[in-house]
């Protein structure tokens, strides 16, 4: 190791939960803070996406992508924060020890407390069992906003995209803004999984949507020629573009946990994670995208808020401890995951107040929130994929053992 340093808190992650952190740990006093990106600028996704709204929960103003990170950066640099960048962690210790690599070389940090933040991707090419050949111009939507938004360059002039996310709507936009066509938009499932009113967008840039259909194929050379579609009657179709875009079916960027100490949770493939957004290791704290894909800038700057707050009561030791009281669990096929998958032993001021609930396909039916064979909370649900669901946390009894989250369909 070529250097040591330590700080109260070290912060993995300059995206809007990581930031937010690092202004509100700021805010209530703590002294040294640092802010660990990767990138050689940090603000995050939001630095990649030149369109808007960002910015209305948090100043109440509409924003592009570049201009609310910006913003982000420049009020951690006047809270006193410390942002390191071109600094990637390569593993996480007890300690809590980071070890990091920059641009001078391997280097160590120890920290009081540590809050990871390192967001989400999307899954590729390769992790979707698409078939065909190997050609430039297949990209993730985060790669086509940073060629187009940062580097200003024109991957391709009519590609597919598939899905129907929100993000795949932003790719739409980030097309239209570097005069890209789409040959079409493709959607494995019988809906779009945005909202309904989201199919406007293509209809004005006159894209079509093509529902109940799975991309098989990608052919071409050194740059794609084609994209082979299926629908759900089984019958084939080429589609002449030069590009494929990539987009959603999110997962946590949780590669560092993998060799870490860290629980990870298999339903959600981030960290396990109590009320309070504390780890298996309760020195190690996580907020953002990295709990649970995927959740709006908004949702995930509040998010570190308010884990600023918890890390806080941890330094001065009033948390509670950190023994798993409850344990959650989710019970039904349609049912993705549940988050927290643990709670501690008090509710503690502060901490979250509802479960996180996604379902895998559209459902209609009952949710209940069962513990000790007594239903303690139930609600009618009629739910579409990646559709938030909260449920209260607030009814669960101190003597509760464990409690299942239950989804009984029509």
């Amino acid at each position: 190791m070529t250097s040591h340093q330590s700080y109260d808190v070290a912060i993995i992650g300059a995206g809007p939960a990581g930031l937010s952190a690092a202004v509100e740990l700021k805010r209530l006093g703590v002294a040294s803070i640092v802010v660990l990106e990767r990138e050689s600028t940090a603000g995050g996704i939001p630095r990649h996406c030149g369109h808007s709204p960002f910015g209305m929960r948090e100043f109440q103003r509409v924003l592009s992508g570049p201009d609310y990170a910006a913003r982000l950066v420049a009020e951690a640099h006047t809270s006193g924060a410390g942002i390191m960048t071109e600094t990637t962690v390569t593993a996480l210790h007890p300690g809590p020890r980071l070890e990091i690599t920059t641009p001078e070389g391997l280097s160590e940090i120890t920290a009081r407390r540590v809050l990871i933040a390192t967001g989400t991707r999307e899954r590729s090419r390769a992790a979707r069992l698409i078939g065909g050949t190997k050609p430039g111009g297949v990209l993730s939507t985060g790669a086509l906003q940073g060629l187009v938004y940062l580097d200003g360059v024109k991957p391709f002039h009519r590609p597919v995209v598939l899905g129907t996310e929100l993000v795949s709507f932003s790719a739409l936009l980030t097309c239209r803004h570097a005069g890209i066509k789409p040959a079409a938009m493709i959607e494995p499932n019988a809906r779009i999984t945005a909202w309904r009113a989201s199919r406007l967008l293509p209809a004005l840039l006159g894209v079509p949507v093509m529902l109940a259909t799975e991309v098989t194929a990608v052919r071409g050379g050194t740059q794609v020629e084609a994209v082979e579609v299926r629908d759900r009657n089984g019958v084939t179709r080429t589609i002449e573009a030069d590009g494929l875009i990539v987009t959603g079916d999110f997962v946590p960027e949780a590669s560092l946990l993998a060799a870490s100490h860290l629980q990870t949770s298999p339903a959600t493939r981030g960290p396990e994670f109590d009320q309070l957004l504390r780890l298996s290791d309760p020195n190690y704290f996580a907020a953002g995208n990295l709990l649970r894909p995927v959740e709006t800038a908004g949702w995930c700057w509040n998010e570190g808020r308010t884990a600023a707050r918890m890390i806080a009561r941890s330094l001065a030791g009033t948390l509670p401890d950190s023994k798993t009281r409850i344990a959650i669990t989710a019970t039904g096929d349609a049912l993705k995951y549940v988050a927290p998958q643990r709670l501690a032993e008090d509710t503690a001021d502060g901490g979250l107040r509802h479960l996180q609930v996604r379902v895998k396909r559209p459902v209609r039916g009952t949710l209940a929130l069962v513990a000790g064979g007594r239903i303690l909370w139930s609600r009618r649900i009629s739910a579409l994929a990646e559709r938030r669901i909260l449920v209260p946390i607030e009814p669960l009894p101190p003597e509760a053992a464990g409690a299942e989250l239950m989804l009984t369909e029509d």
